[in-house]
């Protein structure tokens, strides 16, 4: 208690607000000539401060933040060009301007609040954000945790649900190309490493829902991801208790070539060890992953997006010992396992993309990529369990432990399964501007090809009597009355698909800003079509095509306050992936229809100042009308599909978020969000959904110690209702409804900052360094025993069931330190 006191002490002291640095925004990018040569020598004024291009035509140029800067670029031997900017603090503006020798350039740019993204409902996130704040998972899914609407309750999974939905109706975009998350993957520690790399990141993009026409088929969200394009030579090492990543960037002299390439490796040791059951776990959780392109002219483009990672996870469980149950009546669930668990997880991907820029105002774009996947998962475990009442004498020797068991048993669970899936694309999009109109077309073909051995039993022991299939005849009354049928396990799967899916999809939208009166409107309406069909050994042929169209309105009236109010509607499909055509028995559905979903999404942007320094109310209201809904089942991360398009849902809500600077020159932010979603199956009545996420508040929080600036503090709360769930997963869901604990936890990091771009050292140790910070993290600050999911388990005189909470992990701690070169 008193532990808990200190921390939260100086939690709040962290927590005051001081008078910050001045509010900078920085410009850099190169400069070529119309040969695409770089200009050396090249002089940037901006008032009293200036700066020059190096020998490889590259700059950098700190501005003032929230005002009109006017920046010249002049050189002798070709005509100035004038650019005004206006950025907001903190923020990286990349600008490239091309010297002409014939003709002055003059150029007026201002960049105020991201206006187009809010137009479209985009929240757009700082990458630097994104290395910084603390996470026993971090990364961009991290930061997505605490914005309203987007919902995850296990902390060792990169997965999120949006809105009502679930992890698999998600869209992650890298540089325009679709990327998928594994398929076997059942818990969150099993899971290693997200795709995305946050080194490499430059941007990124998020819609919670109403998204345009030229974003993909999927009900619930948009994770748009662009990768860096490099400017100079540079890296980046971020080590710590649970791995380490480095990246390193560059350009050719030339600069027609540019790459950025990364490496990670990650070990869950640090959080699973800090957990209540005792293992043998030797995990490796490794990839690399690069972007390149080559600039054949100013007009071709062509790049390279590639990745190579491997998962392994090996887990051999020893012991646990679960204490619960109230304080006049401690029960205590003790198990003793044998056996392991072996999984591997290996994927490619590779992505060619050539862009050609026909003109300012046509860009075409053709693409083509290829992802690999080949996933074992290998487990035979034997857990042997006794569940009794806990010694509560203060002062007895065996205090805690269980002096009277009320129920023994055994559990037995063995899984061979191996996924091999391989998927192909080939995409063209064109983007064509007609003075104030814009017209975006795609026409996309995947094919995937799917091989998948399931192989799955568990056979229960409850007191020296096999526990029977749930929902079979006759029952097994024993030890009442004597069992003459035969032995067979709890549950058993057993299935063998290949599988081949074509898809083609297409879409196309159209744009425009005008004005309506004296206010400023935007317009965008659009429609895509998805054809695909099924097809495999032993399954009859089925082929499907939907229509999707989708639509957007935004109106800024010319008000003295700063408001923006937008409407997004829309048709949205989500036309089956292999594990939604797969039923809980491992059988292909080919006939499962796509689940579809209408949208209405209402929203509004409040600007305003505070403290005299900027910050936004974004609120949006929301409702989703689902049918043919695939109902399904959710344990831990693994979603187990019924294919049987038999349910229909709704789902409503308010999500609200006001961000800006709490502190001088950081961006902080807090999240509420409301949802209520249910689904009716095969019209038996309106139940909640697994993911109905009642209420959810969040904050993400940056500052520094008053007096000692060097001194950052990252902090990043979230709070969710439970979950409906920790039912087993042969229940009826209309007998389980009871709901999973609330979900609240809090990480706190602090960072010694010793050099950044305001710190630079000309002499000694520091000098190879741009930044270089050390600091420690505190994972679960107020130590909260969450649960993910329950363990049932029989007790022999009652027959009473007890669900046991499977805890995630504790308080733990964590030491890091980030550089760049």
């Amino acid at each position: 208690m008193k532990t808990t006191y200190r921390l939260s002490i100086l939690l709040l002291s962290l927590f005051s607000f001081a008078i910050g640095f001045a509010q900078e925004a920085s410009i850099k990018g190169i400069i070529l000539n119309e040969n695409n040569q770089p200009i050396p020598k090249v002089s940037i004024k901006a008032g009293t401060v200036g700066t020059e291009t190096n020998e490889n035509g590259f700059y950098t140029l700190s501005i003032p933040a929230n005002q009109d800067v006017t920046i010249e670029f002049t050189h002798l031997s070709y005509k100035k060009i004038v650019v005004t900017f206006n950025l907001k603090n903190g923020v990286i503006k990349e600008f490239n301007p091309v010297f002409s020798e014939s003709r002055e350039q003059i150029a007026t740019v201002i960049v105020k609040g991201k206006r187009r993204k809010d137009v479209e409902g985009i929240v757009t996130l700082e990458p630097e954000t994104i290395r910084k704040i603390p996470s026993a998972n971090p990364g961009v899914e991290n930061l997505l945790m605490s914005l309203p609407g987007v919902n995850n309750n296990n902390e060792l999974s990169t997965q999120y649900s949006v809105r009502g939905g679930n992890y698999d109706e998600n869209l992650v975009y890298i540089n325009g190309i679709e990327v998928y998350r594994p398929f076997l993957v059942r818990s969150g520690q099993q899971e290693g490493l997200s795709f995305v790399n946050t080194d490499l990141v430059q941007n990124v993009d998020f819609s919670a829902g109403g998204f345009q026409a030229k974003y993909g088929d999927k009900l619930s969200s948009v994770l748009d991801i662009t990768y860096k394009t490099p400017h100079q030579f540079e890296v980046n090492a971020d080590l710590s208790l649970l791995g380490a990543a480095v990246s390193v960037e560059n350009m050719s002299k030339d600069s027609k070539f540019t790459g950025i390439i990364g490496a990670r490796y990650r070990n869950n040791n640090l959080l699973v060890n800090a957990k209540e059951t005792e293992t043998n776990f030797k995990p490796v959780f490794a990839d690399v992953q690069g972007f390149f392109t080559y600039k054949f002219t100013n007009k071709f483009h062509f790049s390279f997006l590639g990745n190579a990672s491997l998962n392994k996870y090996d887990y051999e469980p020893l012991t646990r010992q679960t204490n619960f149950g109230t304080l006049a009546e401690p029960i205590a669930l003790v198990v003793f396992y044998q056996g392991k668990e072996k999984d591997e997880y290996k994927t490619a991907f590779g992505a060619f993309q050539g862009t050609y820029f026909a003109n300012d105002d046509l860009t075409l774009n053709l693409t083509a990529s290829a992802y690999h996947t080949t996933e074992e998962e290998y487990f035979d475990i034997l857990a042997q369990y006794s569940l009794g009442e806990v010694n509560t004498n203060i002062g007895d020797e065996d205090l805690g432990d269980v002096e009277f068991t009320e129920g023994i048993g055994s559990q037995l669970n063995h899984g061979r399964n191996d996924l091999d899936a391989l998927i192909t694309t080939i995409q063209h999009k064109g983007d064509l501007k007609i003075e104030d109109n814009r017209i975006e077309w795609s026409v996309k073909f995947t094919n995937e090809d799917i091989r998948d051995r399931l192989v799955e039993w568990e056979v229960i022991d409850s007191a020296g009597f096999s526990i029977r299939p749930p929902k079979t005849l006759p029952n097994n009354e024993q030890p009442y009355e004597p069992y003459t049928g035969p032995l067979t396990p709890f549950t058993n799967v057993r299935a063998k698909n290949n599988t081949q899916i074509n898809r083609l999809q297409a879409y196309a939208q159209w744009s425009k800003r005008s004005t309506l009166g004296s206010s400023d409107v935007w317009y965008n309406a659009g429609v895509r079509v998805h054809n695909w069909g099924v097809k495999g050994d032993g399954i009859a042929s089925s082929n499907q095509t939907v229509f999707s169209p989708r639509g957007q309105f935004a109106i800024k009236p010319n008000w003295e306050k700063d408001m923006l109010f937008r409407v997004a509607t829309g048709l949205y499909y989500q036309p089956p992936f292999y594990r939604e055509l797969r039923d809980s028995t491992g059988t292909v559905q080919p006939n499962v229809k796509a689940q579809k979903s209408f949208h209405l999404v209402l929203g509004n942007d409040y600007s305003f100042k505070m403290w005299d320094r900027p910050f936004k109310l974004t609120s949006e209201v929301y409702y989703k009308n689902l049918s043919d809904v695939n109902a399904y089942t959710l344990e831990n991360v693994r979603i187990r599909y019924r294919a049987k398009n038999n349910a229909k849902a709704y789902a409503y809500g308010l999500d609200m978020r006001l961000n800006g600077e709490f502190v001088p020159g950081t961006e902080s932010w807090f999240s509420f969000g409301y949802l209520k979603t249910e689904e009716n199956i095969e019209n038996r009545g309106y139940i909640s959904r697994p993911t109905d996420q009642r209420l959810k508040f969040a904050a993400l929080f940056q500052d520094y110690v008053p007096n000692i600036p060097s001194m950052k503090m990252y902090l990043n709360l979230v709070y969710n209702t439970g979950l409906p769930g920790g039912s087993p997963s042969y229940a009826d869901p209309y007998q389980y409804q009871n709901r999973l604990p609330d979900y609240k936890r809090a990480d706190v990091g602090f960072q010694f900052v010793i050099v950044d771009e305001k710190k630079q050292f000309k002499s000694g140790w520091k000098k190879p360094f741009k930044e270089l910070a050390f600091g420690f993290e505190i994972f679960n600050l107020f130590d909260v025993q969450n649960s993910i999911t329950n363990t049932w388990v029989r007790d022999v005189y009652s027959k009473r069931q007890y669900a046991i909470p499977n805890y995630l992990t504790p308080r733990v701690f964590n030491v890091r330190t980030t550089m760049k070169f």
